[in-house]
């Protein structure tokens, strides 16, 4: 149900969200039990994690390999729809001499919901003023 929870949303939910979602069918089930599932199913390769800087940790059921976009508003996480851009790996062994082993890149913007809200408080504040 932890599995079928995550794909079944492309908000990139955070573990509290998938416990008030599996409560909902499972109301017995505890928050330890949905952090132990998301663990397995992590360390199965079936989700992902996606971790953001001061940020609650967020499960993607999408596995392929893809860019995310993060609101530095809300926090809302989604994926980003351009193509993964692998000639960077090869400019940064070039640049360092690193071998590269992949790479994930988080783009992040203000989300289309948080700008009409901070549009609609302008307004508001405008028309008080």
């Amino acid at each position: 149900m932890v599995l079928e929870t995550v794909r079944s949303t492309f908000e990139h939910p955070t573990a509290e969200w998938i416990f008030k979602t599996a409560r909902k069918r499972l109301p017995r089930v505890g928050l330890g039990t949905i952090y132990r599932n998301l663990k397995t199913l992590v360390d199965e390769g079936l989700i992902r994690e996606v971790r953001s800087a001061d940020e609650a940790v967020r499960y993607d059921g999408n596995t392929g390999e893809h860019y995310h976009i993060r609101c530095i508003s809300c926090g809302r996480v989604s994926d980003l729809p351009v193509s993964v851009d692998r000639a960077i790996e090869q400019r940064a062994q070039y640049a360092t001499n690193y071998a590269i082993v992949g790479h994930e890149v988080e783009v992040q913007g203000v989300c289309p919901g948080c700008q009409r809200a901070s549009l609609s408080e302008r307004e508001q504040f405008s028309r008080a003023s």
